[in-house]
Protein backbone atom coordinates (compact mmCIF):
# COMPACT_ATOMS: atom_id res chain seq x y z
CA UNK A 1 0.00 0.00 0.00
CA UNK A 2 1.40 3.29 -0.90
CA UNK A 3 2.04 5.90 1.77
CA UNK A 4 1.82 9.80 1.56
CA UNK A 5 4.72 11.53 2.91
CA UNK A 6 4.07 15.43 2.85
CA UNK A 7 6.55 18.66 2.64
CA UNK A 8 6.18 22.38 3.26
CA UNK A 9 7.46 25.24 1.46
CA UNK A 10 7.10 28.28 3.84
CA UNK A 11 7.81 31.77 2.33
CA UNK A 12 10.09 33.00 4.86
CA UNK A 13 10.00 37.00 3.93
CA UNK A 14 6.06 36.69 3.89
CA UNK A 15 6.07 34.70 7.60
CA UNK A 16 4.90 36.80 10.32
CA UNK A 17 5.58 34.07 12.85
CA UNK A 18 2.19 34.35 14.46
CA UNK A 19 2.78 30.31 15.24
CA UNK A 20 -1.18 29.31 14.17
CA UNK A 21 0.80 26.75 11.75
CA UNK A 22 3.05 25.78 14.77
CA UNK A 23 -0.15 24.63 17.53
CA UNK A 24 -1.78 23.35 14.53
CA UNK A 25 -0.13 20.65 12.90
CA UNK A 26 -0.42 17.14 14.63
CA UNK A 27 2.51 15.50 13.56
CA UNK A 28 4.71 18.31 15.42
CA UNK A 29 6.34 19.27 12.34
CA UNK A 30 6.72 22.79 12.34
CA UNK A 31 8.93 24.87 14.74
CA UNK A 32 9.46 28.77 15.08
CA UNK A 33 13.02 29.42 13.90
CA UNK A 34 15.17 31.48 16.53
CA UNK A 35 16.21 33.13 13.33
CA UNK A 36 14.34 36.34 11.62
CA UNK A 37 13.79 37.47 8.36
CA UNK A 38 14.25 40.60 7.19
CA UNK A 39 10.75 42.01 8.82
CA UNK A 40 12.27 40.98 12.03
CA UNK A 41 9.98 37.63 12.87
CA UNK A 42 10.76 34.53 13.89
CA UNK A 43 9.35 32.58 10.80
CA UNK A 44 7.93 28.80 10.44
CA UNK A 45 9.93 25.66 9.51
CA UNK A 46 10.04 22.15 8.83
CA UNK A 47 11.90 21.25 12.57
CA UNK A 48 11.14 17.42 11.81
CA UNK A 49 10.21 16.90 8.10
CA UNK A 50 10.23 13.26 8.33
CA UNK A 51 6.86 12.97 10.10
CA UNK A 52 5.36 14.99 7.72
CA UNK A 53 1.88 13.71 6.15
CA UNK A 54 0.38 16.32 4.44
CA UNK A 55 -2.70 16.79 6.08
CA UNK A 56 -2.27 20.90 5.12
CA UNK A 57 -3.79 22.20 8.48
CA UNK A 58 -0.91 23.80 8.85
CA UNK A 59 -1.67 26.09 5.02
CA UNK A 60 -5.04 26.00 6.43
CA UNK A 61 -4.72 28.46 9.06
CA UNK A 62 -2.23 30.33 7.99
CA UNK A 63 -3.64 33.83 8.04
CA UNK A 64 -1.17 35.14 5.52
CA UNK A 65 -1.41 32.08 3.08
CA UNK A 66 2.40 31.46 3.06
CA UNK A 67 2.30 27.95 3.06
CA UNK A 68 2.76 25.52 0.28
CA UNK A 69 1.79 22.06 1.21
CA UNK A 70 2.91 19.29 -1.13
CA UNK A 71 2.43 15.66 -0.84
CA UNK A 72 4.10 12.51 -2.85
CA UNK A 73 3.37 8.39 -2.79
CA UNK A 74 6.29 6.37 -1.74
CA UNK A 75 6.16 2.69 -1.71
CA UNK A 76 5.46 1.06 1.44
CA UNK A 77 8.25 -1.28 2.45
CA UNK A 78 7.50 -4.89 1.98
Amino acid sequence: MAKVRGAIVVDVEKCKGCGLCVVACPSKVIELAREVNGKGYNYAYMANPEACTGCANCALVCPDTVITVYRVKTEAEA
